[in-house]
This record gives C-alpha cells, sequence and structure tokens, in this order.
C-alpha cells in the first residue's frame, strides 16, 4: 500500500486481527477508520469492534531440528519488519510497540485510535 501513488482508505468493520491490523494501520496515515456496531451475524462480538496485535507465530512443534533454526531466524527478521511498521504507522516508541508484541492485545475501537492504529472511529 506504501507504492502507490493514491491514498489508500483502511476501513475495519468489526474485528481486525493479527494480519487484518497490520493491513489496518498500512493504509494513508489519517485515513484509518473503525466502524463500531457494524458487525454482520453471526460474528457479532457484543456489538463493538475488536483490533488485536500481536507478534508472527509459528509451527515450531512440527519442524526439525534444522528447520527449527531457520525458521525461528525468519521468525525474528519477520518480527523486526512489523515492529518497525507499526513504530512508523502508529508514531509509538519501539519499546511500547516491542511489550505490546509480546502477547495478545486486544483493542475496543477507542483503545485502538488512542494506540495509533486507526483514527476515527465512525459510530453508526
Amino acid at each position: 500500500m506504501q507504492f502507490v501513488p493514491p491514498d489508500i482508505h483502511t476501513i475495519c468493520l468489526g474485528l481486525a486481527a493479527s494480519m487484518g491490523s497490520f493491513i489496518l494501520v498500512g493504509g494513508t496515515i489519517t485515513k484509518h477508520y473503525v466502524k463500531v456496531n457494524s458487525i454482520v451475524e453471526p460474528y457479532a462480538i457484543s456489538k463493538r469492534c475488536l483490533v488485536m496485535i500481536h507478534q508472527p507465530a509459528a509451527g515450531f512443534y512440527e519442524a526439525q531440528a534444522g528447520e527449527f533454526v531457520m525458521e525461528a531466524e525468519e521468525l525474528l527478521k519477520l518480527r523486526e519488519i512489523i515492529t518497525k511498521v507499526y513504530v512508523q504507522r502508529t508514531g509509538k516508541p519501539l519499546w511500547v510497540v516491542s511489550e505490546d508484541l509480546e502477547r495478545d492485545v486486544f483493542m475496543s475501537a477507542t483503545e485502538a485510535q488512542t494506540h495509533g492504529i486507526v483514527d476515527l472511529v465512525a459510530v453508526q
């Protein structure tokens, strides 16, 4: 999305988890929106919006020892890239983003706005 000349508007309708939140934050800065009360059944989660961020995960338990090491190295590189993108796009310090990515962090629409992942919360 960073290489396309026109502004990219990203809109969350209900749930942006994992890569969904990464895509949400990837749009043009000041053009990230979340719409509350827009979840369509059966995906309704208390009629609110959720945004979830976390570190990349892998299936280490299925790998051989050599594959485990290579996968771990790639995972660390990927985590570094993801962290840098969140830092750049949200304006949060590196230590804050790194700490947040250590675990699953579920945020309401307003919490995501405070965190810098979305710019505007639209209410139905």
